[in-house]
């Protein structure tokens, strides 16, 4: 490595990518947990011509440098969460933008498990990774000021100061972390991405002056096993072995604190007569009643632990405050430590099982014993505790130096508007009755989505939850009232063949006919219009041939758009109505999508747009889905298209041989659908008879 700087607060870690990413040559990595293209970067920069949004200035930069390839991976996350994200972000970071920009959606994890990497890599010579996402509802300056009017979601909406932490670095250290996105972006797409060598130029920021050059830094991460992916928990050897080693003092910023291992560390070195003093920085409250009958519950136990291991009064607790905030409070998201003046470690793992076992996560250290090292890794903590404590690192310096501990340091300089307030770990009783389960709530690996329900639903707030999930069906409820109203309500007059036969001869004479037609098979699918009598309508107006490949279009069109909506609006549908049957279903569509999506077509038991919506909403693979839906649907539209005009005619003038003909065709037809069901029984059953053969192993 040969230039290091951590950036504190969004301000100055989105100010540093921008300049970074205007000087990309050759290849831009961005690995997140979440992205917004709407994000906006510098909200006061200069009138330069420049994008300040994140999606407006990743197209612009690939658009005008010729080679350089931009690629972004998102966490393929649940449903859950989406109110706070971008609707579309494929569409915004992806098809929206230039062809050079690679927008993937990563969802190779095991259950339960996420990918919380937060990395950026620049031609493989400058590298950000710490705890800010690319997105909304980050930006902050080290101010927090609780009425800054800059601070706005995309929606126009305000949120809390946030407070986090990133690192910049180049050189080697940049280099591997492009090997790790590389490795990560085949994982999650199976395309491999090879270096590109011949960079121009130096990405470096100019506004960002390095804390450290000449230094070597550590690369932790976590790693879960995952297929022929092994486990990696460097992370936690990582933290486990700094603890040990602390001296003097151990300063910690952390979002979440409810790992047993550092909590358990943690307690040994308090119990020693001459350990070190260890000051924990959390924030006040987690996000919603969820969060804080949980996590918020798990850390008050974990810091009453410790309070009983403190014999010689060396533990302090703290979280940022602002007189100003009234209800709210200073959104503390960093992961970092500072052990005596020696060790610096940042990164997006929290103290947390999910972090430190699951998660896909990443960290960068510095460990040294270089006096001037040192002295940078110092004024890192020394401008962490300034800021928190509203005075200058100059200040905290001088108040350590002559207090000689930390904990007097931060009792000497506290109490003003902007300050550390004690954080009290008594957990109200009603969140402490929640977390009968530790291992639900913050496990160590994947967990039964049935189990999780059960522990995190109290009796009090069932009336809320169903609401929730009552919303989530809205889309599918939505779609089967539609397909209802077109078969009982007057809309069923409309209903007629031949009248909607002309209605597409009109289309057929249409400038852009073909537009047209399969427009209208895309409303069609949309709307739950009956697609069978549309696919009966265009085999009266078209030739055989045209009407064969025009239903086959419009059919598949239809569905892939009712699929993606399933997928965006309703994506966590089946989880939130699971039961054990419904969960045992999504695992065999996960298992058996194309098998099970043959079978929806040949016997339809749903209406085309609701198979369509629940489909994408049991993530049903798009390939699964589209196959399954072309073989299914093929008999049907074949005898409908090809052979309807055969019918007609033998039905107006029969004679032997326009009787033969049907018949043989009729025959062809079911000997063709039983040989499809036989197939599609023997592969259903031959895939439910593995998992036993394996299991027997």
């Amino acid at each position: 490595m040969r230039r290091l700087q951590w950036l504190i607060d969004a301000q100055e870690y989105f100010c540093a990518f921008r300049e970074a990413l205007l000087g990309a040559t050759q290849s831009v990595f961005i690995l997140g947990w979440d992205m917004d293209s709407r994000t906006v970067l510098v909200p006061d920069a200069p009138d330069d011509g420049v994008p300040t949004t994140l999606g407006a200035l990743l197209n612009g930069v690939v658009s005008r440098r010729r080679g350089l390839h931009a690629y972004v991976l998102d966490w393929d996350y649940p449903m859950l969460y989406q109110a706070d994200r971008e609707i579309a972000p494929a569409y915004a970071l992806g098809w929206s933008t230039h062809r050079r920009v690679k927008f993937r959606m990563d969802g190779e994890h095991p259950v339960g498990g996420s990918h919380h990497q937060k990395i950026v890599v620049i031609d493989d010579a400058v590298a950000f990774v710490g705890g800010l996402d690319l997105t909304n509802s980050r930006w902050d300056t080290p101010a927090h000021d609780p009425h800054d009017a800059r601070r706005r979601t995309p929606g126009g909406q305000p949120y809390p100061p946030f407070h986090d932490v990133q690192v910049i670095v180049d050189g080697e250290a940049a280099a591997a972390l492009g090997e790790l996105a590389r490795t990560r972006w085949l994982c999650a797409t199976g395309e491999k991405v090879r270096p590109r060598t011949g960079a121009r130029g130096d990405p470096w920021p100019q506004s960002v002056h390095p804390a450290v050059t000449d230094a070597e830094v550590a690369i932790a991460r976590t790693q879960p096993e995952y297929g022929e992916v092994p486990a990696v928990q460097e992370i936690k050897r990582l933290y486990l072995d700094a603890i040990a080693s602390a001296r003097r003092h151990i300063y910690i910023e952390n979002q979440y604190f409810t790992a047993p291992a550092i909590g358990e560390a943690l307690a040994r070195r308090l119990a020693e007569p001459d350990g070190p003093e260890v000051v924990l920085l959390s924030r006040l409250r987690g996000g919603g009643w969820l969060e804080e009958s949980t996590m918020g519950a798990l850390r008050a136990r974990m810091l009453r632990a410790l309070r009983a291991a403190d014999r010689y009064g060396r533990l302090r607790a703290y979280y940022p405050d602002h007189a100003g905030l009234g209800e709210q409070c200073i959104n503390l998201h960093s992961k970092l430590m500072v052990v005596d003046d020696r060790f610096a470690q940042v990164g997006s793992a929290n103290l947390n099982n999910r972090s430190l076992g699951y998660d896909t996560e990443c960290d960068l250290a510095v460990e040294t014993s270089e006096p001037r090292v040192e002295r940078a890794i110092a004024l890192l903590r020394d401008r962490l505790l300034a800021e928190h404590l509203d005075v200058t690192p100059e200040q905290v310096a001088g108040a350590l130096a002559e207090r000689g501990s930390l904990i007097g340091m931060i009792e000497a300089l506290r109490g003003s508007t902007r300050t550390l307030t004690p954080l009290d770990p008594d957990a109200a009783p009603q969140e402490d009755t929640l977390i009968l389960d530790p291992s639900i709530v913050d496990p160590e690996r994947p967990v039964d989505p049935d189990r999780l329900a059960a522990q995190f639903v109290p009796r009090r707030s069932r009336p809320v939850a169903a609401r929730r999930v009552a919303s989530a069906v809205v889309v599918l409820l939505a779609a089967a009232g539609l397909a209802a109203a077109w078969r009982w309500t007057p809309l069923h007059e409309l209903l007629d063949a031949k009248s909607l036969a002309s209605d597409v001869e009109v289309l057929a004479r249409a400038p852009f006919a073909p537009l047209l037609v399969l427009g209208a098979y895309v409303l069609a699918s949309l709307t739950a219009f009956p697609i069978t009598l549309l696919i009966l309508a265009t085999g009266l107006v078209f030739g055989p041939i045209a009407a064969l490949v025009y239903a086959w279009a419009g059919s598949l069109l239809g569905a892939a758009a009712g699929f993606g909506v399933g997928r965006v609006l309703a994506r966590d549908l089946v989880q939130r109505l699971s039961g054990a049957r419904l969960t045992a279903i999504g695992r065999r569509l996960g298992k058996q999508g194309l098998l099970a999506v043959i079978a929806l077509r040949i016997v339809p038991v749903a209406p085309f747009t609701v198979v369509n919506l629940a489909a994408g909403a049991a993530r049903v693979r798009l390939r699964d889905f589209m196959l399954g839906t072309f073989l299914g649907m093929s008999p049907g539209i074949i005898a409908v298209t090809v052979f309807w005009g055969q019918v007609l005619a033998t039905l107006r003038q029969p004679s032997p041989s326009s009787l033969m003909l049907l018949g043989l065709v009729a025959v062809g037809i079911v000997l063709g659908a039983v040989a499809l069901r036989r197939w599609l029984t023997r592969k259903t059953t031959s895939g439910a008879q593995a998992p036993q053969a394996r299991a027997a192993k």
